[in-house]
């Protein structure tokens, strides 16, 4: 397979901050996202299923959904993403081919056993005013982790909130509980970021009024080999203050297509509570970024690459093994956390 990659010039991107390494426990780490952040994060649990033990989708399809079935003569991959992916009007996901599709990738080690997937803790969610990406859709990556062996017991489905396409808060600030609008942050009147790590990691601290660590920006770009990833210069980190000391896990929150940083500022990695239940237990929240390209790649809306626009050849993408340019960067994100403290 074709791949383009560049070398970094460390000098260039000097303004900005390296990633600390922190001696994170990497055998606790877990996922989330909305959208095509929640595309991601099933995605990388999937790839990645050795590593994390939970994964939160708010309105995400399952694992490869863009990769069956194919349409001809056009991009099939790009074509079931807006269709099939979202709001299928003919041909829904087919949950079954996908498991098979997964098992096979996995036998050529492109993406971790299916073994691991069994043993993670599943939350997803699909609002009833959600017409993006539709309960049908969601409906489906619930059959794909039932097919692939994950216990009823370890799968969390909500889907009878009334809203709309969002991650959901408890703010009055926040858009309207069944709107579709930006930020795609809407108040439903409880915090779903943190039900999604209660969901994960069980019984766990209350969230703290006052942080006590920090949000961290760092470059992103050292871990980034491709000039196709649309991945920004910089990304964010929430550390509590006992993670300089204490052993932490890991939680990845991908944000939705139109909520980069460069769009929205802090509204995803600052206001959607992930960091006040992170901070009382020991738990350091990364945000990595993709932000819109206009041209090549060509992203847009700043989507996570659920469809292969990373990739040289759209005919044989790689986006969802453990070499695609964004989930190779996100582990190699991972790995320095997990780094002795310097």
């Amino acid at each position: 397979m074709l791949t383009l990659a560049f070398v970094v010039n460390d000098a260039a991107f000097a303004d900005t901050a390296a990633l600390p390494s922190y001696k994170v426990d990497l055998s606790q780490t877990s996922v989330s996202g909305l959208s095509s952040g929640a595309f991601m994060a099933g995605q990388f649990g999937v790839a990645y299923s050795a590593t994390v033990v939970g994964v939160g989708i708010v309105a995400g399809g399952p694992f490869y959904c863009a990769g069956y079935p194919g349409v001809v003569p056009f991009v099939p991959y790009l074509v079931n993403a807006m269709t099939v992916c979202m709001n299928p009007s003919i041909v829904e996901p087919d949950a079954a081919s996908l498991v098979a599709y997964a098992k096979a990738f996995a036998s050529t080690g492109e993406i971790d056993r299916l073994s691991h997937v069994r043993k993670q803790r599943v939350y997803l969610f699909s609002g009833m005013a959600d017409q993006t990406v539709t309960t049908t859709v969601v409906n489906k990556t619930e059959q794909f982790y039932t097919l692939a062996g994950v216990p009823e017991a370890n799968i969390r489905y909500i889907k009878d909130v009334n809203a709309g396409h969002a991650i959901i808060t408890n703010r009055d600030q926040d858009v309207v509980c069944d709107k579709t609008a930006p930020p795609y942050i809407n108040d439903c009147h409880f915090t779903q970021s943190q039900d999604i790590l209660h969901y994960i990691y069980g019984d766990l601290n209350p969230p703290v009024k006052k942080l006590s660590g920090k949000i961290i920006k760092f470059n992103q770009r050292e871990f980034i080999h491709s000039m196709l990833s649309s991945m920004s210069e910089d990304a964010y980190a929430y550390v509590p203050k006992s993670c300089a000391t204490q052993t932490c896990k890991v939680h990845v929150a991908f944000h939705g297509c139109h909520q980069a940083a460069v769009t929205i500022k802090d509204a995803f990695y600052g206001k959607t509570g992930y960091n006040e239940l992170a901070d009382a237990n020991n738990i350091i929240v990364l945000y990595p970024q993709v932000e819109p390209s206009y041209v090549f790649p060509y992203n847009p809306k700043g989507c996570w690459d659920f469809w292969g626009y990373t990739s040289v050849n759209p005919f044989a993408p790689n986006f969802y093994t453990k070499q695609a340019p964004q989930m190779a960067a996100v582990k190699g994100m991972l790995d320095r956390l997990a780094e002795q403290r310097k």
